[in-house]
């Protein structure tokens, strides 16, 4: 216990004593203490005064740096505005470049407002790029007024496919005026390779003071400028290449010789326009104004649309005009070109600006389509009404007959263009139903005509001679033409009858009555005497007076046929040859027994040559001279 007394003792000795130092050492630091606050007391102005010495020299740093910026931009003014005094015909990249250092310029300023100098110096740089683009517009109209120059007719047929440049020999607005179906798959895959309007070089060129001036706000005058030089040239490239500016009532009131021949032209005016002329106005137009899809579309269409609408308002005249057979094909033509050059027009066309445009030229084809329907119509009706009266006298080849099967074969040489034409405005499925039925309902008004004109010939076998003469024209060149494929054999084979009725008809009415006097009907005689002729031919009870007036008879009858028919004609070789066989195969043998049978009763008698006057030879030597333009017995 004592030693836990000694103990606790010393430990409370040790807590005073630690006590006593912690009283000591908290009355140190309450002194550090004391001290400090003295010492913050003394630099706080120390502080301050270095503090604001700090700050001016950030902002004296800030200021020099603003200060060379602005001085800078002054810089770049001075050396922006040396260019835009120079103009861009020296240097356009450096005149440019000048402009964009500018509108650069323009921008800090506006920007930085707070500057003193801002409003002085923004008003400066907006002058100068007023100046620059007075400047740039000048330059792009000069340039342009220089660089766009018609295009000859010679560099215009270069760029054509070679078979449709015009021969040296020939003019080059001769020539077919349209193009048959034949060479219409070479024509779509011909190559035509636009001119160049302006040399490539100088495209760069005017592309970029067109860019400028859409940035700047120009729009307006810079589609203004650019249309106005491109038009003109346009145009006067079309008019040396011979396009004229016609009015519908001159077009419509134009003699048809000559109407043909400027048909024929604006064909190939409308190929060249198209394919060529626009398409390369379309392509610089699109390299000129790359900066801006509805500008150069804009453009287009104004650089364009006079000239469209001059070819267009021709091809209207034409297909509003008197309606008349002969201007079917030049109708067919104009619709195939029109139709060749429709992808091609809604190609070059694009864009709402155009849409007029191409309205236009898609009413024309269906304006052209509609015409030649109805002169179908006015063919086939003035075929079944033509009412001349001049017949030919030799019962041949009527020429309404040549004209309409001339007329349906120019038309199955544009077969494929016809079929196109129905397919789109009737329907037509591509088979050539329509054609063929167009076609038959003209060969059945060309029959109904020509059984009329058939009814004014006096002689009943002349009529028929007519009729047999036309119907195989008509078979044979329908056999011998693409039509035979299209109306079919049945329809070839129901005319072939027709021509053969026609010609057995001919032979009943021409010579049943020549067969009727060599009949030995009639010839009998209780009083006469008899006669045994050759090969067993017996004339017993035959009168001699009745037989010698058989073979007069005959011969007047003979004589006045073949007289007759000397004036008649059957033109083709195999139909002639047929006939004259038909007529010797019941003549001949006729004749033959009729001389072998009572010819011995004349021999005995006298003058037996005023009765027997024909040998059977020159029976069928005259029956085969007779239509033949032959020499008549008399000659």
């Amino acid at each position: 216990m004592e030693s836990l007394a000694q103990r606790a003792a010393l430990l409370r000795e040790s807590l005073q004593k630690s006590q006593s130092v912690t009283d000591a050492v908290v009355s140190i630091l309450g002194s550090f203490d004391s001290r400090l606050s003295v010492l913050d007391a003394a630099m706080r102005p120390i502080q301050v005064r270095t503090h604001a010495v700090r700050t001016a020299h950030e902002n004296i740093d800030r200021t020099l740096r603003s200060a060379d910026v602005i001085l800078t931009q002054f810089d770049r003014t001075r050396e922006a505005e040396r260019e835009i005094q120079k103009g861009p015909h020296e240097n356009l990249q450096g005149f440019l470049d000048a402009v964009d250092r500018l509108r650069s310029i323009e921008r800090f300023f506006s920007s930085n407002r707070s500057y003193r100098s801002s409003d002085g110096v923004l008003n400066h740089v907006n002058a100068l790029l007023s100046k620059a683009l007075v400047k740039m517009e000048d330059e792009f109209q000069k340039q342009l007024s220089h660089l766009s120059k018609p295009i000859e007719p010679d560099r215009l047929f270069d760029c054509l496919p070679s078979t449709l440049r015009p021969s040296s020999e020939s003019h080059p607005e001769g020539g077919k005026a349209g193009t048959h179906p034949e060479n219409q798959q070479n024509l779509e895959a011909a190559v035509y390779s636009p001119p160049a309007l302006i040399e490539p070089k100088f495209i760069p060129f005017l592309a970029k003071l067109a860019q400028q001036l859409v940035q700047a706000g120009c729009q307006q005058q810079c589609s203004e400028i650019y249309s106005e030089a491109r038009s003109s040239a346009l145009e006067s490239s079309l008019k040396h290449l011979g396009v004229e500016k016609l009015s519908k009532d001159e077009v419509q009131k134009m003699p048809w010789e000559i109407l043909e021949s400027k048909i024929g032209n604006w064909i190939h005016f409308m190929r060249i326009a198209v394919k060529l002329l626009f398409a390369a106005e379309r392509q610089l137009c699109d390299q000129v104004f790359e900066c801006s899809k509805s500008l150069r579309d804009k453009c287009f269409a104004a650089i364009t649309k006079n000239s469209l609408a001059t070819l267009l308002s021709f091809g209207e005249a034409i297909a509003m005009s008197k309606r008349s057979p002969e201007k079917l094909f030049v109708l067919l033509d104009m619709y195939e070109i029109m139709c060749e050059l429709q992808a091609d027009i809604d190609t070059i066309f694009v864009g709402e600006s155009c849409s007029q445009m191409r309205e236009s030229a898609l009413n024309l084809t269906k304006c052209l389509a509609q015409t030649a329907q109805k002169t179908f119509s006015d063919f086939e009706e003035a075929v079944e009404k033509d009412a001349t009266k001049n017949i030919h006298t030799d019962g041949t080849v009527h020429p309404l007959t040549s004209y309409v099967i001339n007329y349906v074969k120019f038309l199955f040489d544009y077969q494929s263009t016809l079929k196109q034409l129905f397919h789109e405005f009737k329907g037509e499925d591509g088979t050539g139903s329509e054609l063929a039925a167009v076609t038959m309902s003209i060969m059945q008004a060309l029959q109904n005509n020509l059984d009329a004109k058939a009814k004014q010939y006096k002689d009943p076998a002349l009529m028929h001679i007519f009729l047999m003469n036309n119907i195989h024209y008509i078979v044979k060149s329908v056999r011998r033409s693409e039509a035979k494929d299209l109306l079919g054999d049945d329809w070839i084979q129901r005319h072939r009858r027709i021509v053969q009725q026609n010609a057995n008809q001919y032979k009943r009415i021409a010579w049943s009555k020549v067969l009727q006097f060599l009949s030995g009907q009639g010839l009998t005689s209780s009083g006469g005497s008899g006669q045994v002729g050759s090969e067993g031919g017996n004339s017993s009870g035959a009168s001699r007076a009745a037989v010698k007036e058989r073979f007069r008879s005959f011969n007047v009858l003979f004589e006045e046929i073949y007289q007759k028919q000397c004036g008649w004609s059957v033109p083709d070789t195999e139909l002639r040859e047929s006939l004259r066989l038909a007529v010797a195969e019941i003549l001949l043998p006729a004749y033959r027994s009729f001389l072998k049978r009572f010819g011995p009763l004349i021999e005995n008698s006298k003058a037996p040559g005023k009765y027997v006057k024909h040998t059977p030879e020159q029976v069928e030597s005259y029956s085969a001279a007779a239509m033949c333009t032959l020499p008549c017995l008399g000659a």
